[in-house]
């Protein structure tokens, strides 16, 4: 299921381009008010699948009007609009929701800077038609890596536009994990491929993005996503995942969150 609010900047108008980190704690925050222990639970332990753990939602800011200076979003118009979405509809939505009600303003907050928003508005966007083969642009970066051995040992790469065969065997697994997850069931046609968008990809420069995740903390983590139009083919299922828990990593910090291009 997906949520789209509308906010509003009531106290403040720049904020961190490297939001990611504190808009998920802010997400944290108003799942609890509908469920301390659900919260805990998603926050500190969420579901394992094939090695690694899954939170399963994802989430995206978009803008009306903004320009970036000195690595600083500044609101030119106060409006904006927080995309979430998670297939978990009683613990995560439902618990989500209630938070809104129950608290219905947050901070985005960061070393020399912080932004109040209220929430003025939480609509439900209908859930797309799945099929075969689908047209998506994200609305956050795409993040997929691998393991690479390096001089100085190994080391974790992230995925670029050109690597197609990896993306296509790290992206299908990440979807057959959580597919797993939510079903408790192995898919037998368990693989996607994509396509990104050849004209886009011209037109820009660069379609990758460095995220920088706890900027100001010792644990701070340097992610690289791709963020452009691409088409997906594959099983209906998969998709579906996608759609709802993000494509891809780091979805619970905001990563992976794609729309259907109509």
């Amino acid at each position: 299921m997906r949520l789209k609010l509308r906010l509003k900047s009531v106290s403040g108008d720049r904020f961190s381009i490297n939001y990611n980190h504190p808009l998920s704690s802010a997400i944290y925050l108003l799942l609890k008010f509908g469920s301390k222990e659900f919260a805990s639970y998603l926050h500190d332990v969420g579901y394992p699948s094939g090695g690694k753990t899954y939170k399963l939602f994802t989430f995206a800011l978009s803008f009306k009007k903004f320009t970036i200076e000195n690595g600083l979003f500044k609101l030119n118009d106060p409006e904006c609009y927080l995309h979430i979405s998670s297939p978990l509809i009683e613990e995560f939505v439902k618990n989500f929701l209630i938070g809104t009600f129950e608290r219905t303003q947050f901070y985005l907050s960061s070393r020399d800077h912080e932004i109040k928003f209220s929430i003025e508005q939480a609509e439900l966007i209908p859930e797309p038609h799945y099929r075969t083969t689908m047209k998506l642009k994200l609305l956050s970066p795409m993040v997929l890596s691998k393991v690479i051995e390096s001089e100085a040992g190994t080391k974790q790469y992230y995925l670029r536009p050109g690597d197609t065969d990896d993306i296509n065997r790290v992206l299908s697994e990440n979807l057959k994990n959580k597919y797993q997850v939510l079903t408790n069931s192995v898919i037998n046609d368990g693989r996607v491929e994509i396509e990104w968008d050849g004209e886009y990809l011209r037109r820009k420069k660069t379609v990758t993005k460095k995220i920088t995740i706890n900027e100001h903390n010792l644990a701070r983590i340097d992610v690289i996503g791709i963020q452009a139009p691409f088409s997906i083919t594959g099983s209906p299922e998969l998709i579906r995942t996608g759609y709802q828990c993000g494509f891809g990593e780091k979805n619970s910090m905001g990563m992976g969150m794609a729309e259907v291009i109509r």
